[in-house]
């Protein structure tokens, strides 16, 4: 080989790594960047709430009754965003609130994709009888609707931030049981799956270390579609009175103490739905993205 072909060879261009093929294909789609950005910056309010809300979350002012915001007339520098019927700060409430949305988002992703991802394997590569019967459970809880059974099952547990995390994660099991046990459908059928059992792997590590890697894609995806069902759900449970009991900062309870006010005060309502509604959004954009970069079949 010519010395010249050998420097066009290491001029060449040189594959990516993974990590870089993913942000390549993921910045693509600009509204998933700014749902990722968005995310990031909700993020960084819920670590440092303490230092960037102005007063505590429950604290009343006894003089400062449903306070307009700052630019409005009859509004106070003292609260940005004005204050709720009782004298409290609603953008303090608002920061505090995103930590407990993203604490209870995580714990509801979790729990569900945990024992969804366990049972969706468990289903799709025994098949038989326990597929069978895991499946038509699966089917039996998504024929009931979600808002429904999550509402009977905190009635059954009683209100409470908590009980309303584990029903939410209860009702988004069957979804991760269905797009698991595809998945691992789909993977078994592959060579590399054949050569391991032919050099004698176990079912355990052909289950969890064979075939479960190939099905994270979709999984990943799933869970971040399902971080703002979470969300969603958690505030109508909030709204309905079932989940964050008062004084807790929870954007969805928020909305349900300010419904009576809605024609005098509209901020107090206003704000809290903006936040509800830009960080679904947020995680819905994000979860376009992480399809576009991490589906093979998007990637051109």
């Amino acid at each position: 080989m010519s010395e010249e072909q050998t420097q066009i060879q290491d001029n060449g261009p040189k594959p990516m790594s993974p990590l870089q093929e993913f942000w390549f294909y993921f910045r693509q789609n600009k509204g998933a960047v700014a749902g990722l950005l968005y995310i990031v910056i909700i993020i960084l309010f819920a670590l440092f709430a303490e230092v960037i809300a102005p007063h505590s979350p429950i604290q009343q002012f006894q003089n400062a009754f449903l306070t307009p915001p700052a630019w409005q007339t009859g509004g106070s520098s003292k609260f940005l965003l004005g204050t709720d019927d009782v004298g409290r700060d609603i953008f303090s409430r608002l920061i505090y609130g995103a930590r407990l949305s993203l604490i209870i988002g995580t714990m509801v992703v979790t729990i569900s994709l945990s024992c969804g991802v366990l049972l969706g394997l468990i289903a799709g590569y025994t098949r038989g009888i326990v597929d069978t019967i895991i499946m038509r459970v699966a089917d039996i809880m998504l024929a009931v609707p979600s808002l429904l059974f999550a509402i009977a099952i905190v009635a059954i547990l009683g209100p409470s931030l908590v009980n309303a995390s584990v029903a939410i994660a209860i009702v988004s099991i069957p979804h991760f049981i269905r797009l698991t046990r595809a998945s691992v459908i789909a993977e078994t059928s592959h060579d590399y799956v054949t050569a391991s059992q032919v050099v004698g792997a176990g079912a355990l590590r052909l289950m969890f270390l064979t075939i479960l890697p190939n099905c994270l894609a979709p999984l990943i995806i799933q869970a971040t579609l399902g971080f703002s069902s979470a969300l969603l759900d958690m505030a109508a449970l909030g709204f309905l009175g079932m989940g964050a009991q008062p004084p807790t900062p929870e954007w969805g309870s928020m909305l349900a103490n300010a419904r009576q006010y809605v024609t005098r005060a509209w901020w107090v309502v206003t704000f809290p739905g903006i936040m509800i509604l830009t960080t679904v959004l947020a995680f819905n954009l994000m979860g376009d993205g992480l399809r576009d970069a991490l589906d093979p079949k998007m990637k051109r």
